[in-house]
């Protein structure tokens, strides 16, 4: 890959064997498959891959990749040994039925993302971590000379967001968000529908984000489990004693992890209302909102809200926790729908549906698949359709709805500086406090 000689199935078996996997596990007779022959990608051209974070998302991910025809993937880091576990049998069990083994065994374990990204025989990895941990990881692949797939969204600051963008262009890599409705055919057809003046002019984006979380109350303190580095998963964020609910796919709903439905979801839906805005490198110059954050208990995120965008285009911003999930745009001449179950479309008027872009308006392209993208633009260098500026523009987006919610105040907010105009409260609140050594 670029940047690095290439991996050869030579260099890659002998690094296999440097890890502790016995050459036996291989087959004496390599197939058609391994050898790049009967259509395949041969070794020298796949980008090696890894894995950081193997939980819920992180597995699908993982999945979509270790299919891909360019992609070989090489190691697993997770703190929780069972999750790294189970992932590891996932790829082994894979390679060893594509390549006709009767056995697989080149697939290194971490708990410790920092050894991942030392590899030099890596190029591309995986971050699927909890929210806090995606800015601190991505920053350090990025310094290392990898390749980035994060999960959304791309940062859990603010201030950490930027860090990720400067660290990926100065050091040349290409990252795609894993905001991957974007990437839907539907969604890319409605934003070019809008972005063509098919509905007039717009002026209101409403996001639907309907809230269906479950509730915690004040969880007792509970032994950490056995082959869990709970520490380490803590890693930035403030100590607390363990409790089962706190980790794991629960953690989205705790500030100090991440921010609910807004940042969940949220970094979807908004993501399309920047793309149908033409703002994806840019954002908001004011924000309001309100937002019902429970009292008392584990889980602490808005379960009811509201909050306000206006742009420097006039445009407006509408997002609130009502159903269906999804994005509108309204213009003077109609709206379209973007419902995100499954990227069905709804217009007025209906006939907006048929239209076609021409080929001298303007076209978003397309792409496989979201994963497809990323993988074709680390073997050209190209940009991805949601690009660390793009992603972290969104994710900017959700932080500022969470503040504007919990300041109760009209903010005015310089997309240009990345700083709220003259409340110190507000810009205090754009970067939390870091533990540790953890700092992006």
């Amino acid at each position: 890959m670029a940047d690095r000689p290439a991996v050869t199935r030579r260099k890659f078996l002998k690094n296999a064997v440097q890890a502790g996997v016995a050459a036996s596990v291989f087959p004496y007779i390599i197939p058609a498959s391994a050898r790049g022959a009967d259509g395949h990608v041969a070794p020298s051209n796949r980008v090696v891959m890894a894995s950081i974070g193997v939980g819920g998302q992180g597995s699908y991910d993982m999945g979509a990749l270790l299919h891909h025809p360019d992609v070989q993937m090489v190691g697993v880091c997770d703190v929780d040994t069972a999750h790294r576990e189970q992932a590891k049998g996932t790829i082994e069990a894979y390679y060893a039925a594509k390549y006709g083994a009767g056995g697989y065994a080149g697939c290194t374990l971490y708990n410790d993302f920092r050894q991942v990204v030392a590899r030099d025989d890596i190029d591309a990895v995986l971050v699927a971590t909890p929210d806090h941990w995606h800015a601190v990881i991505t920053a350090a692949a990025a310094r290392s000379g990898k390749d980035i797939y994060c999960e959304k969204p791309l940062a859990g600051s603010i201030p950490d967001g930027r860090a990720v963008v400067e660290a990926v262009n100065r050091y040349g890599r290409v990252l795609q968000t894993g905001s991957h409705e974007r990437s839907r055919n539907n969604a890319r057809y409605a934003c070019e529908l809008v972005r063509n003046g098919r509905i007039g002019k717009l002026h209101t984006i409403r996001v639907n984000l309907p809230v269906d979380h479950p509730t915690a109350g004040n969880e007792p303190v509970m032994p950490i489990p056995e082959g869990f580095d709970y520490d380490f998963w803590l890693g930035p964020a403030p100590y607390e004693p363990y409790t089962e609910k706190r980790c794991h796919f629960n953690f989205r709903y705790i500030l100090d992890y991440s921010g609910g439905e807004v940042t969940d979801r949220g970094a979807h839906v908004i993501d399309l209302g920047q793309l149908g805005n033409g703002t994806d490198d840019t954002g908001p110059t004011e924000v309001s909102g309100e937002g019902l954050f429970p009292s008392d208990g584990l889980f602490n995120t808005a379960r009811e809200f509201r909050f306000d965008f206006t742009y420097a285009n006039g445009v407006k911003m509408i997002c609130q926790s009502i159903g269906p999930r999804g994005v509108k745009f309204e213009g003077t001449d109609g709206w379209v729908f973007i419902n995100i179950h499954g990227g069905d479309l709804a217009a007025e008027p209906l006939s907006l549906l048929k239209e076609v872009i021409e080929p001298g308006e303007l076209h978003l392209g397309r792409s496989r698949s979201h994963y497809d993208d990323f993988i074709q633009c680390v073997k050209t260098r190209g940009t991805p359709k949601a690009s660390a500026e793009t992603g972290h523009r969104t994710a900017s987006m959700c932080h500022l709805g969470n503040i504007a919610m919990r300041t109760g105040r009209k903010l005015q907010w310089d997309p240009a500086a990345e700083q709220f105009i003259n409340d110190d409260e507000a810009n205090r609140m754009l970067l939390p406090s870091v533990r540790g050594e953890w700092h992006v």
